[in-house]
């Protein structure tokens, strides 16, 4: 069985310092052996977060970069300043970066791909909004998103990725899909990785990011294709983020 990977993977435009310092120390000592746990902090917490987890088995990474490498492109972070602080992962994609900052799909491809080739491993999101599902769009929505990313840089890439699927109606709404949900939009997403390379499929992390919690998660995890979560509330608490990396042990 893979290993569940956790992400404590949305904070957003929250905290400051020493709350990102202690929440680093928090998950860096509680973190438990069952699982993979990374986490994405905010810019200019980077370093410190970095600082507090060396010497434990918990990743750092980001929350968004450039697609740009260098340049006269003011105010952004590019994939070598990410790794240069220490960071392992990037989350890219996610629905707050496309509704609020018109992200396209093919944007994102180019950031994915920037992300690979200086050795960060991205955390691909994709989600369906409220309107979307109601309308029976969902697979095509979040078929298109990957699909996007997979012409741009090639299946293989997806050996040195992650997936997250967030459903933007149960992000920061308390609704939370049902497991059965859940599964099933994982399912097709690993189908849709299959249809190009059964191998990569098989090895993809496919995440769950929506409203998370310590009561929902063990129900959750136990969907066959859904290998873990991307955090974002409950990633700002560390009890309650390390009570649902403890879940993966149920």
């Amino acid at each position: 069985m893979t290993r569940k990977f956790l992400v404590a993977g949305n904070w957003k435009m929250n905290g400051r310092r020493e709350m990102a310092k202690s929440l680093a120390t928090a998950v860096a000592a509680g973190a438990p052996d069952s699982c993979d746990v990374a986490v994405c902090a905010p810019f200019p917490y980077l370093v410190v977060v970095s600082e507090t987890l060396a010497g434990s088995a918990v990743a750092l990474g980001a929350q968004d970069m450039s697609e740009k490498a260098e340049g006269a492109v003011t105010g952004e972070v590019s994939a070598e300043m990410l790794d240069d602080c220490g960071c392992a992962y990037v989350i890219l994609g996610h629905s707050e970066r496309r509704a609020l900052f018109a992200e396209s799909s093919e944007l994102v491809a180019e950031k994915f791909m920037r992300a690979i080739a200086v050795g960060l491993t991205p955390i691909l999101c994709v989600g369906e909004t409220l309107d979307e599902r109601n309308a029976g769009i969902t697979e095509k929505v979040v078929g298109d998103q990957l699909q996007a990313v997979v012409d741009a840089a090639g299946i293989s890439a997806f050996d040195k990725a992650v997936i997250a699927y967030e459903p933007v109606w149960a992000i920061g709404t308390g609704l939370t899909a049902t497991p059965e949900q859940a599964q099933a939009v994982h399912a097709f997403l690993r189908a849709r990785l299959a249809a190009s390379d059964a191998s990569v499929a098989a090895g993809t992390r496919i995440l769950y990011g929506g409203s998370v919690k310590a009561d929902n998660a063990a129900a959750l995890f136990a969907g066959p294709d859904i290998d873990g979560g991307l955090i974002g509330g409950a990633s700002l608490d560390a009890d309650s983020f390390l009570a649902i990396c403890q879940a993966t042990t149920k």
